[in-house]
């Protein structure tokens, strides 16, 4: 069992879930990534989509399958235009209920920032695997999640740079102060000030803490690794209560799970990240910790050092470590050791600063909260916290520059679209979808979008219909639903998923998984 206190409205109200935790997950299903990912990065955000992007999982407890008391039925009648559906899964954060100031630093630093580094590292990736088929294999994930994460920012950061947006946010937040009748005057400040005023010791610490204490400028796996052995064994010690989040004993699963996952470490993809990464560090952030980071080499050279006298590629190593007695990581000479060990310090400091300004905020905005919703009965719900919740709307099309947009697509229309791009990739078709064409039913629907009030994380929600039954799974928004971080409009903005008809179809006429279909459909 896990429990997690969940903190609704920045503070406002807090919540306890407890969830039932499988730690025993084993693939039953995947397609090709191909028909997962047709359209690649050209048709990420975008609709009409073409995808079977679903995977089957199974949970075991004691090395058998788990019996859940509660379960989805598969509905293979699927959805239809205008059909309420609900949507439950664990949206990333969102930031509707952010000040202007607050929206101003993401618009005007942040978000530019991290958009650069993505750039960066998008074209990084793109020439690496361009040079052979195999540094195409070693990349592939890392550059799809660059991409992905990459488009998405850019679509948040033209919400925030649209005018009428702004305006509105400006508007409201007058209003607010004017209805409350709070002054900005005398000794007294009030909340919105309050967020401002931390909101600029953030942003003056925002370099270090993004580039030194989130990792940016260290992007490896091995100092990721390196990092969470030195500071798992400093926070052990500690009682639960006092550690830093991420070592409570409530996420020590996720931690180790993590830490022991036998992912496999590439060094010349390892080098090349940390030595590109190094490079941005040094370029952003001039300071003596950089020199520090550094070590008086260049970052190409630095990073080689590094990952090549690296020995945490080895799960093995790990485990030894992470289990053995502090003295043997912090006497170790481990190179990512030492750096981790050598930047701890600051990176902390530089920590404790934002969450103490953190923690500033969350109590101004409990106030902002009460203030706002005091006089409304039916106040909106607060902002996605990664945590549980349930989303609805309805399964329906949007007019696109005076163009109708259907809220559903076709197998049909999978072929059709690889077709008119001579089936060259990212629109190529697996073979077994070719040799599978003439026994599938091509009017089959394979995706569909709905005004389901979803952001990133929502990907692999189920979605059900009004009796509860699986209709679909969330994989993806279209473009107009990545402002939705700041504001909902259902205007335009849509969830997709992929269609629970296709998903049988396709297990029983291209992937010859009728005996899985049968059990999906016998529960």
């Amino acid at each position: 069992m896990k429990a997690e206190v969940v903190t609704l409205w920045k503070g406002a109200e807090y919540h306890l879930y407890i969830y039932h935790r499988y730690t025993d997950i084993r693939l039953v299903f995947a397609p090709e990534h191909q028909i997962a990912f047709f359209g690649g990065d050209p048709d990420n955000f975008e609709y009409p989509r073409f995808d079977l992007d679903v995977t089957l999982f199974r949970a075991y407890e004691n090395d058998r399958p788990a019996r859940p008391a509660s379960f989805l039925k598969f509905d293979t009648r699927g959805v239809r235009d205008n059909e309420l559906v609900f949507v439950s899964g664990h949206p990333g954060n969102t930031g509707r209920i952010l000040t202007v100031a607050e929206l101003e630093f993401l618009r005007d630093v942040r978000l530019p920032l991290v958009l650069r580094r993505l750039h960066r590292a998008e074209v990084l990736f793109s020439n690496y695997a361009a040079r052979s088929g195999e540094n195409l294999r070693r990349s592939k994930a890392e550059l799809l999640s660059v991409q992905n994460s990459r488009k998405a920012i850019e679509g948040k950061l033209q919400g925030l740079l649209d005018p009428a947006l702004m305006n509105r946010k400006i508007v409201a937040e007058t209003a607010i102060l004017k209805k409350t009748g709070l002054q900005r005057a005398g000794h007294k400040m009030d909340p919105w000030q309050r967020v401002a005023l931390a909101q600029q010791v953030v942003g003056s610490n925002f370099l270090a803490h993004y580039f030194i204490e989130q990792g940016y400028g260290l992007n490896s796996k091995l100092f990721s690794y390196a990092r969470t052995l030195v500071r798992s064994h400093q926070e052990r010690v500690k009682p639960d209560t006092g550690r830093l989040r991420e070592f409570s004993d409530s996420n020590k699963p996720g931690v180790e799970q993590a830490l022991f996952a036998p992912s496999p470490i590439y060094g010349d993809f390892e080098t090349l990240k940390l030595a590109d990464s190094l490079t941005f560090l040094k370029q952003v952030l001039r300071d003596e910790l950089v020199d520090k980071i550094m070590a008086g080499k260049s970052p190409a050279n630095r990073a080689h050092e590094l990952v090549t006298g690296c020995k945490l590629g080895d799960v093995e190593v790990r485990k030894r470590l992470y289990f053995g007695p502090e003295s043997e990581v912090f006497k170790s000479q481990d190179p990512m050791i030492r750096l981790a060990m050598e930047i701890d310090r600051e990176a902390r400091a530089v920590r404790r600063i934002t969450d103490v300004q953190d923690d500033l905020k969350e109590e101004a905005y409990s106030e902002i909260v009460q203030l706002r919703y005091k006089d409304e009965e039916n106040r909106t719900y607060p902002d996605a916290t990664f945590s549980l919740r349930l989303a609805y709307g309805l399964v329906k099309g949007y007019q696109e520059h005076g163009i109708n947009v259907p809220f559903q697509t076709t197998i049909r229309g999978l072929y059709q679209k690889a077709a008119a791009n001579q089936n060259n990739y990212p629109f190529s078709l697996p073979r077994s979808w070719d040799l599978a064409r003439d026994r599938l039913n091509l009017e089959i629907p394979l995706n569909f979008v709905s005004t389901a009030d979803i952001i990133g994380g929502n990907s692999g929600s189920p979605v059900v219909n009004r009796n509860g039954d699986y209709v679909g799974i969330i994989f993806d928004g279209n473009i107009y639903s990545l402002p939705w971080d700041y504001e909902f409009d259902e205007t335009l903005g849509r969830a997709t998923s992929v269609d629970a008809r296709a998903i049988i179809e396709a297990m029983e006429k291209v992937y010859d998984s009728s005996h899985l279909v049968r059990e999906i459909l016998a529960n």
